[in-house]
């Protein structure tokens, strides 16, 4: 089974192909351009060295979102238009699922940490079990206290420690420093950041679990507006209150 793994859902940008388990070929860069500039020349390049054959891939495996709206919809429309031109699945991996599985093995609680702007971040909390990735909390977007706090329960009623990771670290580590009383570290450079082959290898386990959809129907899953969303639906609650109240403009 061949896999192609794509993710620009974060500040990186990547892809990756997996066959039978096995890593062929990855290429990540996080360096100044845009996942438009970037995504398509990588896959290209990994074609070439690998000597890919691109009808003899089995399905296309994408960080589905959260993360950024416009890497996600970049991520999105490449994979479908993979998966339309080739005739080929798209298993929709949520981003923050690949992004814990960087630290496949570690024995506390995952917690990667996404910035979604605004002190929230897009998270979850995961462990692993029997070589299982365990979900404890879904991925979702909350504030960084709001999570600290949470953290620090679940920490002390398992007697696990805490390990972060993702591009959300250097933002809010100093919070969480100053929140949590409960023992918690921060991935190294290594490990701490999004990876096409964590797509990829999840999107394995997707094929094999029958969890895959024709890439007509994918679409990404951002979990909250966009900035543009959000600042329309503040001016237009505006407009209703001034009209309300009895002011036109």
């Amino acid at each position: 089974m061949r896999i192609l793994g794509l993710d620009s859902s974060g500040l990186v940008a990547g892809v990756a192909l997996v066959e039978d388990s096995l890593l062929i070929g990855e290429y990540t860069t996080d360096y100044k351009k845009t996942h438009s500039q970037t995504l398509l020349p990588m896959l290209d390049e990994l074609k070439r060295m690998v000597e890919l054959d691109l009808h003899t891939i089995d399905a296309i495996a994408v960080a589905a979102g959260p993360g950024s709206f416009t890497g996600l919809r970049i991520g999105s429309a490449t994979a479908k238009g993979l998966g339309l031109a080739l005739d080929i699945p798209v298993a929709a991996v949520p981003t923050v699922d690949a992004l814990a599985y960087n630290l496949y093995g570690a024995g506390g609680l995952i917690c990667p940490l996404m910035d979604a702007r605004r002190g929230q971040v897009y998270t979850g909390i995961y462990t692993f079990a029997e070589g299982k990735l365990q979900i404890l909390k879904e991925q979702c977007a909350m504030a960084v206290e709001e999570l600290a706090e949470e953290l620090g329960r679940l920490a002390e009623k398992r007697g696990q420690e805490i390990i972060f990771l993702g591009d959300g670290v250097p933002v809010y580590r100093e919070k969480m420093q100053e929140i949590l009383h409960v023992p918690h570290y921060f991935a190294p450079a290594s490990c701490n950041r999004q990876r096409a082959a964590c797509v990829a290898v999840l999107g394995e386990e997707y094929a094999r679990a029958g969890r895959l959809m024709s890439a007509d129907v994918f679409a990404p899953e951002y979990l909250r507006l966009s900035q543009a969303e959000r600042e329309r639906m503040e001016a237009d609650e505006a407009h209703r209150e001034l009209m309300r109240a009895g002011i036109t403009r």
